[in-house]
């Protein structure tokens, strides 16, 4: 059991909460408390998947190691018990001053689940710093840093790295120069101080796996006589196709060259190489196949002792595959459409991808682009080499409707309709067609457009043009509209990314 490291997703969350926290001096806009709110989101199921993790640990180490050697096992567990004190006791003092924030800005949104104060930028500063307790909070971060560094043998402190702490800025903005007013200061917003004090608790227990993994493996460390093996059994898959092999590794941690441990599967002895038995199991019939090692060693007394695997389980299946839109379950002509393909068992040098109504072309291993020609139906067809030198097999297909991409809207001054400025009107020399909500960049280009302007009490005045831009005398009439002046632009056309000439809903303004 040794120690972990951050996996390359927690690294990223860090990233990316640091280049947040940075442009809250910039703005604070929605998006900006939206990623707040998805970080922490994902922070608190990492803290709650690296909980399940220690407990797992732990309750294996019941089951295997206190059970088989109480005694010289039972310090270590003790101090393991006493890591999830220490980090139980941080964990729950944060949640608490999560809790008073949240309940001093108005608690939970029951219909975005998001805080109702979200943008609040001073309640951290009243309710942190103006009574010292973030100081606190700084001082039970480092105190439980050290208690738990100081549960491990001095020559194991030295090779752990443990992410809870609370370092003032190495390079601190004017007035924030301690951790305190880094992160709890006037301007940051309750949306970032919440996040905060999740990745206190994310790294809290980060930190404690860290400490009881080390704790723990102190146990399995080989000794003289060989009594500490645990056993290990490893498959590279637990899901296969039906014809393929089943393979998995039973082995013993911690053995030696000279160990020859003897080595069976319900009773069958397994070829052993390298003190590591292969195991071949069964995939003529679909289900799903369990079995379980077991490994007996002679111990330097003479003695036998047995250790068995926990039970191991592989799925047999039938040939399939997987084709899932990157984006909606629709592809659309004129644009690159996203489709990951794999099938579950097969290599993708292995997969053979084809489809109707279109072409598709590989960006990356897995990941196609598809492209549609005419409006109907597109299928997708996957095969697959299950093994080399034989006829390919066909793994799945799936129809695709296709769609063209929806008229875009079209746009004056930023609007398409209602109340504007004149002083706005007048500024504006292009008409625009914009998509809302669509999930691809499609851009469309106008390529026609009539304007009229109806000044009070005056007749209308007609001009057309081509293209997006106001023409000279387009501009010149704009320059005489004045509040109450009507001005709409009709028989708008617009080219998009299919070739396609779209006629759009007329823009209506009226100048304030």
């Amino acid at each position: 059991m040794a120690g972990g490291k951050q996996t390359p997703r927690q690294r990223m969350i860090n990233i990316l909460y640091l280049v947040l926290l940075g442009l809250i001096a910039l703005n604070v806009p929605d998006n900006l408390l939206d990623a707040f709110k998805k970080i922490t989101d994902s922070l608190t199921n990492s803290s709650k998947n690296v909980e399940s993790g220690i407990s797992q640990t732990i309750t294996t180490f019941e089951k295997t190691s206190l059970k088989d050697q109480h005694d010289r096992a039972l310090p270590w567990y003790n101090k393991a018990l006493k890591a999830k004190e220490y980090a139980d006791k941080l964990n729950d003092d944060v949640e608490q001053i999560k809790q008073l924030l949240i309940t001093n800005t108005g608690g939970i949104d029951e219909k975005s689940q998001d805080y109702k104060g979200r943008d609040n930028m001073d309640v951290s500063f009243n309710k942190l710093i103006a009574n010292g307790k973030a100081t606190e909070l700084k001082k039970e971060i480092v105190a439980t840093r050290e208690n738990l560094l100081n549960l491990l043998d001095p020559k194991d402190r030295d090779g752990i790295d443990l992410s809870l702490s609370a370092d003032d800025p190495k390079n601190p903005k004017e007035g924030k120069d301690t951790w305190e007013l880094a992160n709890f200061s006037e301007g940051v917003p309750l949306g970032a101080v919440i996040t905060t004090l999740t990745k206190v608790q994310s790294d809290t227990k980060n930190s404690e796996s860290e400490v009881v993994k080390k704790l723990l493996s102190k146990v399995d460390q080989a000794v003289v006589n060989l009594d500490q093996f645990n056993a290990v059994a490893v498959a590279p898959t637990s899901y296969v196709i039906v014809g393929q092999p089943y393979t998995a590794q039973v082995f013993l941690t911690a053995s030696d060259s000279k160990s020859k441990p003897d080595i069976s599967v319900g009773g069958s002895p397994l070829p052993i190489e390298n003190g590591q038995g292969k195991y071949v199991g069964s995939t003529a019939t679909e289900g799903i196949k369990t079995w379980t090692g077991t490994i007996r060693v002679k111990q330097t007394d003479g003695t036998i002792k047995t250790y068995t695997t926990p039970t191991q389980t592989y799925q047999v299946a039938k040939p399939s595959a997987v084709v899932s839109p990157d984006k909606m379950n629709v592809l659309y002509i004129g644009v690159p459409n996203p489709l990951s393909i794999s099938a579950p068992g097969i290599a993708r040098e292995q997969l053979h991808v084809s489809m109707t109504n279109g072409t598709l072309t590989q960006a990356s291993p897995g990941h196609f682009e598809a492209r549609v020609s005419s409006i109907g139906e597109a299928k997708v067809t996957i095969m697959g080499e299950l093994e080399k030198g034989k006829p390919q097999v066909v793994l799945g297909t799936t129809n695709f409707r296709v769609k063209r991409i929806p008229d875009p809207v079209a746009q004056f001054a930023g609007k398409s309709s209602g109340q504007t400025s004149a002083v706005n009107l007048r500024a504006q020399d292009r008409v625009f067609a914009f998509l809302a909500d669509f999930e691809f960049d499609a851009k469309f280009t106008v390529t026609r457009f009539t304007l009229l302007i109806q000044k009070p009490r005056q007749d209308v005045i007609s001009k057309k043009a081509t293209g997006n831009e106001l023409t000279a005398e387009m501009k010149a009439a704009m320059q005489t509209i004045t509040p109450g002046t009507r001005v709409w632009f009709d028989d708008i056309t617009a080219v998009g990314p299919d070739g396609a000439t779209r006629g759009l809903q007329p823009i209506i303004l009226t100048a304030n």
